[in-house]
């Protein structure tokens, strides 16, 4: 049996461009992608933090360097620039694969600067 889990994230990702006429999909700085174990054309779960929309788009390459997170075709409906948003991606995992697995959690600053990574969540307390 294969478990689905939370494989990546970029947490707080402040949206940069939206861009309604563009192929569809979510362009993130190549730096971020890579810093959070992602890949070109993978299905990612993007969570707006402002205003509550949860939806479903894919990767593509944004240019190194550029802290980019472009919301576009259709999710760019869902943002407006300077949305924070979560990044999600996810995996399935066997049995064997889950005595050592951990996610990598990358986490950003208001201009999409990586201010730390973790590889798992605190406890939430009472």
């Amino acid at each position: 049996m294969l478990t689905n889990m939370l494989k990546a994230k970029l947490h707080l990702a402040t949206v940069s461009q939206a861009e309604l006429h563009y192929d569809g999909s979510c362009a993130i700085d190549e730096d971020l992608i890579e810093a959070a174990g992602m890949r070109e054309f993978e299905a990612i779960d993007i969570y707006n933090v402002n205003n509550g929309e949860r939806f479903t788009t894919y990767i593509i390459k944004g240019q190194r360097g550029s802290k980019m997170i472009s919301m576009n075709g259709a999710a760019a409906r869902k943002v407006q620039v300077g949305d924070r948003v979560i990044i999600a991606s996810y995996g399935q995992y066997s049995e064997q694969e889950l005595q050592s697995f951990k996610p990598k959690l990358v986490y950003l600053d208001e201009q999409n600067n990586i201010i730390r990574t973790n590889k798992t969540i605190p406890v939430q307390a009472v």
